[in-house]
């Protein structure tokens, strides 16, 4: 069979319908994404409808590497943390044309693709001790478990104590409630594609409800808009490009990128069994590789910094475990370009559903945690509990680190530290200073 030659499936535990109903899961978590990334581009005067193609072929083109050159089940798409930062910091704030803003996203791009094939990015992930992977695991699970309360109005912003109970009977909280409990009925009978099944159930409870607004004009068929307006306008000016700031701008990027995707690389991998007995993530040379090519590609595409995504982990736990999860993935954005009707009616209140139970599923890792050792526990809990409060995987993961070569040096056991992880940890100093 061609996919069996390709991903090579049984070797993986996997079968063809597994993967297929791995990548419709992951898909419909993160299909938002071909709303929400426009959305903010478009405040910095972009055109919004290229910006949705831009989008997608960006996830495409992504994707694909994932798939065929990594054979491994994530998706890839614009990053949302990164695409505020260029839209509100760099051209907002700092007043730079989006043109500018896209060219450093490219230098990001050709930054990580150096350090990826001279092996520095995969040296930084294997230099990161067992404990604060798995930490970085039940970190993920919080975060994502937090962003999904919120999209639902479950948990709300209160001005008196910071986070506090939403109604719990207004739609989209009771949409997301109905997912929830869907979903953990079809777990609890092991019905497959359980994800998947729960989302449509709540997308479909959510029409009398209010919350799935169906198109008034509904058109099966349409074709995509155009990518001219924003296709390959990077601009090189070298007196800004080589300016300070500029280089602050790169940097800024670079550190975020750096940690969020292997974050993501590192949590969705423990969490679907494929990371060795050391706890690393095989072929993850090729993973990393693939969101450089990816951030190189959409730049020129007219987009922000592509990354692989978190909802990677709902497929996971729908039994994706090869590349052709990601192929799926990427032909179903193909597909998206063409019927945007159709997944836009989606609700957030019923992706809340589906990254809820995936949060739950995350955070089982934390039985596998070391809290008795000081050196070992208060890093793991900084690194867990600062991702969901200060709403960012990257300062979780600057915690951890950070906490965890101090505690060894303070210790007397500085020569356990790798000299990789002295290197990371200097680097993340850096990202706190500048």
């Amino acid at each position: 069979m061609i996919w069996e030659r390709i991903f090579h499936l049984r070797a993986k535990g996997t079968t063809p319908r597994r993967e297929c109903v791995a990548g419709l899961t992951t898909f419909m978590t993160m299909a938002y994404v071909l709303v929400i990334i426009p959305q903010l581009l478009a405040t910095t005067g972009m055109d919004q409808g290229a910006l949705f193609s831009a989008t997608a072929l960006a996830s495409i083109v992504a994707t694909l590497v994932m798939a065929f050159y990594a054979n491994m089940p994530y998706a890839l798409a614009p990053g949302l943390g990164l695409t505020a930062f260029f839209a509100y910091t760099v051209v907002g704030e700092m007043g730079y044309s989006w043109q500018t803003a896209l060219t450093a996203v490219f230098l990001e791009g050709l930054l990580f693709i150096l350090l990826t094939v001279t092996n520095a990015r995969e040296a930084i992930v294997k230099a990161i001790p067992p404990n604060l992977k798995k930490a970085i695991s039940v970190g993920i699970g919080l975060f994502i478990t937090l962003i999904a309360l919120n999209n639902a109005g479950i948990v709300q912003r209160s001005p008196g104590t910071l986070l506090t109970m939403g109604d719990l009977l207004r739609p989209e909280s009771l949409v997301c409630l109905i997912g929830l409990f869907a979903i953990a009925l079809l777990l609890h009978f092991k019905v497959r594609g359980a994800l998947l099944l729960g989302i449509v159930f709540a997308t479909l409870a959510g029409i009398p409800l209010g919350v799935t607004r169906l198109p008034e004009h509904f058109t099966l068929l349409s074709a995509p808009p155009s990518i001219q307006p924003i296709f390959a306008k990077v601009h090189f000016d070298v007196d800004v490009l080589f300016s300070a700031e500029m280089a602050l701008v790169v940097l800024t990027m670079v550190f975020v990128d750096l940690f969020d995707t292997l974050g993501s690389l590192i949590g969705v991998t423990h969490r679907a069994g494929l990371t060795d007995a050391e706890g690393n993530v095989p072929g993850l040379k090729k993973a990393l590789l693939s969101d450089a090519v990816g951030t190189t590609v959409g730049s020129l595409l007219g987009v922000s910094t592509v990354t692989t995504y978190l909802e990677s982990a709902a497929g996971v736990a729908a039994g994706g475990r090869s590349g052709m999860t990601a192929l799926v993935v990427a032909l179903l954005f193909g597909l998206a370009l063409f019927f945007s009707p159709i997944f836009l009616s989606v609700p957030p209140a019923a992706l809340s559903a589906g990254m809820l139970m995936v949060g739950l599923f995350m955070i089982s890792a934390v039985r596998e945690i070391d809290f008795q050792s000081m050196g070992q526990g208060l890093p793991a809990f900084l690194t867990v509990v600062m991702m969901p409060f200060t709403y960012s995987i990257a300062n979780g993961i600057l915690f951890g680190m950070l906490s965890f070569v101090i505690l060894q040096v303070l210790t007397g056991k500085a020569r356990e530290v790798t000299i990789s992880m002295y290197i990371v940890a200097l680097f993340l100093l850096l990202k706190i200073f500048l």
